[in-house]
């Protein structure tokens, strides 16, 4: 039965004069609470601060079963499903074929997070690669862009991406921690680089370059909570909330109004994820 949502204040359209709302397009809601209520709050609290849309991401069969069925009961929330690297080793046939029944639920909006991690290893390289070149292929022949995880893995991720190619709805570089010369080559072969608030960190002037160097249009925002709170809150529990920090950042670097950043980041997030007929933040479920 699908269930009912419902109205919240704190999903009110913005006043004149303030920034358009901002879109945490990387955020696993799973993982800031398992009750109903808890993951109301955070979404309250987002929507307090200007944040009325959240992009729940699937890391193996589990969360990604979790992110549908949070996206399916709050209105502002949407999902994906996917393996992440570290699970590459322990995925089956039954595995896909759950994944694949997964991302056909119209709450879906990309596959991912995927890709390849060679700084930690919890699965061994082949294992990664050949998950994630199949999810690349599930991800095109069910006409969804692709969430891509990239630890200490670049040449590699771009070497598969030239081999398999990229899904014709696209990608996104989610947690992009390359220099310049790394996002030169994200970007011409089309995909998107998110920014987390690492960007916001006294050891972040290399991600700053990137958003000199990027097109704002071709950048997406993220918190990927509950990791990697931005600065004033580093080393805290991350939430939708303080992308806010992030954007800020973003825009004092790139030098634009913090306005033009959620207007940018979020018209580029609503094409990559088809959100155009999504409510802009006057419905959610808080009850």
């Amino acid at each position: 039965m699908t269930p009912t949502r419902q109205s919240c204040s704190g999903c009110a359209p913005q006043e004149d004069g303030a920034p358009p709302p901002l879109i945490d397009t990387h955020c696993h809601l799973d993982m800031l609470g398992d009750q109903r209520a808890a993951i109301a709050t955070v979404l309250q609290r987002a929507a307090a601060a200007g944040v009325a849309t959240v992009i729940t991401i699937g890391i193996d069969e589990a969360s990604s079963q979790a992110a549908v069925d949070i996206a399916r009961h709050y209105a502002n929330v949407w999902a994906t499903v996917g393996v992440h690297p570290h699970d590459a080793a322990g995925v089956s046939e039954e595995t896909w074929r759950r994944l694949t029944a997964l991302a056909r639920d119209p709450r879906v909006v990309a596959w991912g997070e995927i890709g390849m991690d060679l700084a930690k290893r919890y699965s061994p390289p082949d294992a990664q690669e050949e998950v994630f070149r199949r999810q690349l292929r599930l991800a095109a022949d069910l006409d969804l862009p692709v969430v891509i995880h990239d630890r200490e893995a670049h040449d590699q991720v771009l070497a598969i991406l030239d081999e398999e190619g990229v899904p014709a709805r696209g990608g996104v570089m989610h947690c992009f921690s390359g220099d310049v010369a790394l996002a030169r080559r994200v970007l011409d072969r089309g995909l998107l680089l998110s920014i987390p608030g690492v960007v916001t960190f006294k050891n972040g002037e290399q991600l700053r370059e990137v958003v000199r160097f990027a097109p704002l249009d071709r950048l997406l925002l993220e918190t990927d909570a509950p990791f990697l709170a931005p600065v004033p809150f580093r080393g805290k529990r991350n939430e939708p909330a303080l992308l806010v920090h992030t954007a800020r950042m973003v825009a004092a670097t790139a030098g634009v109004p913090l306005a033009e950043v959620a207007r940018q980041t979020t018209a580029t997030a609503r094409r990559f994820f088809r959100l155009s007929d999504e409510p802009q933040g006057e419905s959610c479920e808080t009850c």
